[in-house]
């Protein structure tokens, strides 16, 4: 996971970088001291109507959020990688605070396959849902958190059903991804696996 932290460092610095020195080319046209650029016109009128300037979301993750809401997860995915940086890799992963989510579960792959010594192409995933907050590492696999569903929540029995009445999405409960190099198989064997049943990044798909 060391590669994969790295990584989405470089992604976040790159971002963070960006935003600061729009903001400070920002401060000084408004004082006078340099010119007021287009991009900097548009940078004020987007903080203005609440929305994700253009030259941030060049950088940036995939996000539908108003601008408040943008920078407060902003903050929260900073703090969690630096958390991940002082006190070691989490007990719980949060999907949405990836850049490039599909890098951390090659990664999670990866090390199942390097302990047990299998070609990772031979490995897929399998998954498991618990309501209760893990309080250690699973022996294999990882803990991710931070999944919605839309159109149906997650019952006590831990399947889906029918969404509750004015409720358009819930956050699920903590998904453990155990690694297994049999797990699609089993999903084919007992019909579980559809190929129909995707996940985005967006809460907003159109479908093609």
């Amino acid at each position: 996971m060391n590669t994969v932290v790295c990584q989405e460092l470089q992604r976040f610095n790159k971002l963070t970088s960006k935003v600061r020195s729009s903001l400070q080319e920002l401060q000084k046209a408004l004082k006078g001291l340099v010119v007021m650029s287009a991009d900097l016109e548009a940078l004020y009128h987007s903080m203005f109507d609440n929305k994700l300037p253009a030259m941030w979301a060049k950088v940036s993750y995939p996000s539908l959020k108003p601008l408040a809401s943008y920078v407060s997860e902003l903050l929260e995915r900073l703090l969690f990688f630096q958390t991940w940086l002082d006190l070691g890799q989490p007990l719980v992963y949060q999907m949405p605070f990836f850049f490039f989510v599909q890098a951390f579960m090659t990664g999670a792959l990866q090390n199942y396959a390097r302990k047990y010594s299998v070609p990772i192409d031979t490995v897929d995933f399998d998954f498991g849902f618990q309501w209760e907050e893990p309080k250690s590492k699973p022996e294999d696999g990882v803990y991710t958190a931070g999944l919605f569903v839309e159109g149906a929540c997650m019952g006590e029995s831990l399947m889906l059903e029918e969404s509750k009445p004015k409720a358009r999405s819930r956050r699920q409960p903590c998904p453990a991804i155990e690694r297994g190099i049999r797990a699609l198989q089993v999903c084919l064997e007992v019909g579980v696996f559809d190929p129909s049943c995707c996940l985005f990044q967006l809460d907003e798909f159109v479908p093609s």
